[in-house]
Protein backbone atom coordinates (compact mmCIF):
# COMPACT_ATOMS: atom_id res chain seq x y z
CA UNK A 1 0.00 0.00 0.00
CA UNK A 2 3.17 2.17 0.82
CA UNK A 3 3.88 1.93 -3.37
CA UNK A 4 0.71 2.84 -4.21
CA UNK A 5 0.18 5.98 -1.97
CA UNK A 6 3.33 6.94 -3.49
CA UNK A 7 3.12 6.61 -6.91
CA UNK A 8 -0.63 8.09 -6.44
CA UNK A 9 0.94 11.01 -5.02
CA UNK A 10 3.60 11.62 -7.44
CA UNK A 11 0.65 11.36 -10.50
CA UNK A 12 -0.98 13.85 -8.12
CA UNK A 13 1.50 16.22 -8.23
CA UNK A 14 2.49 16.06 -11.63
CA UNK A 15 -0.76 16.37 -13.39
CA UNK A 16 -2.76 18.48 -10.81
CA UNK A 17 -1.80 21.78 -12.75
CA UNK A 18 -2.42 20.14 -16.14
CA UNK A 19 -6.23 18.86 -14.36
CA UNK A 20 -6.72 22.13 -13.35
CA UNK A 21 -5.99 24.46 -16.43
CA UNK A 22 -8.13 21.91 -17.88
CA UNK A 23 -10.98 22.07 -15.66
CA UNK A 24 -10.57 26.31 -15.10
CA UNK A 25 -11.43 26.87 -18.86
CA UNK A 26 -14.65 24.44 -18.75
CA UNK A 27 -16.41 25.48 -15.44
CA UNK A 28 -16.90 28.69 -13.13
CA UNK A 29 -13.54 29.21 -11.34
CA UNK A 30 -15.28 28.76 -7.35
CA UNK A 31 -15.99 25.05 -8.69
CA UNK A 32 -12.25 24.16 -10.18
CA UNK A 33 -10.80 22.74 -7.02
CA UNK A 34 -13.64 20.96 -6.09
CA UNK A 35 -13.68 19.27 -9.29
CA UNK A 36 -10.48 18.59 -9.45
CA UNK A 37 -10.41 17.04 -5.90
CA UNK A 38 -12.92 14.59 -7.49
CA UNK A 39 -10.80 13.89 -10.25
CA UNK A 40 -8.21 12.53 -8.28
CA UNK A 41 -10.71 10.77 -5.72
CA UNK A 42 -12.41 8.72 -8.84
CA UNK A 43 -8.22 7.90 -10.37
CA UNK A 44 -7.55 6.74 -6.70
CA UNK A 45 -10.60 4.59 -6.65
CA UNK A 46 -9.18 3.22 -10.25
CA UNK A 47 -5.71 3.04 -9.76
CA UNK A 48 -5.43 -0.22 -10.54
CA UNK A 49 -6.71 0.57 -13.95
CA UNK A 50 -4.57 3.74 -14.85
CA UNK A 51 -3.14 2.50 -18.10
CA UNK A 52 1.06 3.27 -18.33
CA UNK A 53 2.04 5.64 -20.30
CA UNK A 54 -1.18 7.60 -20.39
CA UNK A 55 -2.02 8.71 -17.48
CA UNK A 56 -2.96 12.20 -18.11
CA UNK A 57 -5.28 11.42 -21.33
CA UNK A 58 -7.13 8.99 -18.52
CA UNK A 59 -6.97 12.12 -16.40
CA UNK A 60 -8.73 13.86 -18.91
CA UNK A 61 -11.45 11.67 -19.71
CA UNK A 62 -12.60 11.48 -16.17
CA UNK A 63 -12.04 14.91 -15.51
CA UNK A 64 -14.67 15.94 -19.15
CA UNK A 65 -16.99 13.05 -17.26
CA UNK A 66 -17.43 14.91 -14.40
CA UNK A 67 -17.64 18.26 -16.50
CA UNK A 68 -20.26 17.20 -18.11
CA UNK A 69 -22.23 15.45 -14.97
CA UNK A 70 -21.51 19.31 -13.38
CA UNK A 71 -22.89 20.73 -16.03
CA UNK A 72 -25.75 18.69 -15.82
CA UNK A 73 -26.83 19.12 -12.61
CA UNK A 74 -26.10 22.95 -12.65
CA UNK A 75 -28.68 22.66 -15.60
CA UNK A 76 -31.25 20.68 -13.93
CA UNK A 77 -31.15 23.58 -11.49
CA UNK A 78 -32.02 26.08 -13.61
CA UNK A 79 -34.61 24.54 -15.55
CA UNK A 80 -36.30 21.24 -16.36
CA UNK A 81 -35.92 21.32 -19.97
CA UNK A 82 -32.21 21.68 -19.41
CA UNK A 83 -31.67 18.47 -18.42
CA UNK A 84 -32.78 17.20 -22.47
CA UNK A 85 -29.57 18.92 -23.76
CA UNK A 86 -26.18 17.01 -23.63
CA UNK A 87 -23.63 18.51 -21.63
CA UNK A 88 -20.83 19.95 -23.17
CA UNK A 89 -17.46 19.46 -21.49
CA UNK A 90 -15.83 21.50 -24.38
CA UNK A 91 -14.74 25.02 -23.30
CA UNK A 92 -16.39 27.86 -24.14
CA UNK A 93 -15.21 31.44 -26.11
CA UNK A 94 -15.92 33.44 -22.83
CA UNK A 95 -12.97 31.43 -21.10
CA UNK A 96 -10.61 31.52 -23.90
CA UNK A 97 -10.98 34.22 -26.27
CA UNK A 98 -11.87 37.59 -24.74
CA UNK A 99 -9.51 39.42 -26.79
CA UNK A 100 -10.43 38.17 -30.07
CA UNK A 101 -13.62 38.88 -30.71
CA UNK A 102 -13.71 37.38 -34.64
CA UNK A 103 -11.74 33.96 -33.04
CA UNK A 104 -14.18 34.20 -30.20
CA UNK A 105 -17.23 33.94 -32.63
CA UNK A 106 -15.92 31.32 -34.83
CA UNK A 107 -15.19 29.36 -31.89
CA UNK A 108 -18.76 29.44 -30.60
CA UNK A 109 -20.41 28.20 -34.01
CA UNK A 110 -18.24 25.24 -33.33
CA UNK A 111 -19.78 22.22 -32.34
CA UNK A 112 -18.91 20.63 -29.27
CA UNK A 113 -16.82 17.80 -30.44
CA UNK A 114 -15.00 20.07 -32.48
CA UNK A 115 -14.15 22.43 -29.40
CA UNK A 116 -13.21 19.72 -27.33
CA UNK A 117 -10.95 18.51 -29.36
CA UNK A 118 -9.32 21.76 -30.27
CA UNK A 119 -9.15 22.27 -26.48
CA UNK A 120 -7.23 19.41 -25.60
CA UNK A 121 -4.67 19.25 -28.37
CA UNK A 122 -4.18 22.66 -29.01
CA UNK A 123 -5.02 24.33 -26.00
CA UNK A 124 -3.56 21.47 -23.54
CA UNK A 125 -1.11 20.42 -25.32
CA UNK A 126 -2.00 16.85 -25.19
CA UNK A 127 -0.76 14.76 -28.33
CA UNK A 128 -3.69 13.78 -30.71
CA UNK A 129 -2.80 10.03 -29.69
CA UNK A 130 -3.10 11.01 -26.31
CA UNK A 131 -6.67 12.77 -27.12
CA UNK A 132 -7.93 9.88 -29.13
CA UNK A 133 -7.14 7.83 -25.57
CA UNK A 134 -9.40 10.63 -23.75
CA UNK A 135 -12.29 10.37 -26.20
CA UNK A 136 -11.73 6.68 -26.14
CA UNK A 137 -11.23 6.21 -30.04
CA UNK A 138 -8.67 5.28 -32.77
CA UNK A 139 -5.54 7.98 -33.26
CA UNK A 140 -6.48 7.88 -36.83
CA UNK A 141 -10.58 9.05 -35.71
CA UNK A 142 -9.01 11.58 -33.29
CA UNK A 143 -6.57 12.90 -36.59
CA UNK A 144 -9.40 12.94 -38.70
CA UNK A 145 -11.62 15.20 -36.12
CA UNK A 146 -8.83 17.41 -35.26
CA UNK A 147 -8.36 18.15 -39.18
CA UNK A 148 -11.84 18.69 -39.55
CA UNK A 149 -12.17 21.07 -36.40
CA UNK A 150 -9.09 23.30 -37.54
CA UNK A 151 -10.46 23.50 -41.18
CA UNK A 152 -14.30 24.48 -39.40
CA UNK A 153 -12.74 27.14 -37.76
CA UNK A 154 -10.82 28.63 -40.08
CA UNK A 155 -13.82 28.96 -42.23
CA UNK A 156 -15.42 30.47 -39.76
CA UNK A 157 -12.25 33.21 -38.83
CA UNK A 158 -12.84 33.56 -42.36
CA UNK A 159 -16.56 34.44 -42.45
CA UNK A 160 -16.37 36.59 -39.36
CA UNK A 161 -13.47 38.84 -41.21
CA UNK A 162 -15.15 39.29 -43.96
CA UNK A 163 -18.72 39.93 -41.97
CA UNK A 164 -16.17 42.70 -40.34
CA UNK A 165 -14.83 44.48 -43.44
CA UNK A 166 -18.61 44.42 -44.94
CA UNK A 167 -19.88 45.90 -42.11
CA UNK A 168 -16.99 48.32 -41.71
CA UNK A 169 -17.34 49.45 -46.02
CA UNK A 170 -20.81 49.97 -44.85
CA UNK A 171 -19.62 52.21 -41.71
CA UNK A 172 -20.91 50.25 -39.60
CA UNK A 173 -19.99 48.13 -36.38
CA UNK A 174 -19.63 44.30 -36.24
CA UNK A 175 -22.34 43.21 -33.48
CA UNK A 176 -21.36 40.83 -30.96
CA UNK A 177 -23.52 38.73 -29.11
CA UNK A 178 -23.73 39.70 -25.24
CA UNK A 179 -24.15 35.90 -24.01
CA UNK A 180 -20.93 34.19 -24.88
CA UNK A 181 -21.51 30.55 -26.74
CA UNK A 182 -20.53 27.72 -25.01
Amino acid sequence: MGDAVADFTALYGRYLPAIGAYLARRVDRADVEDLAADVFAVAWRRRERIPAEAELPWLYKIAGHLVANHRRRLASRASVLARLRPADPAPGADALLDDDPDLAAAWGRLGAREREILGLVVLDDLPVGDAAVAFGITANAASIRLHRAKKALAAGLERERLERERLEQAGREPERSATPAT
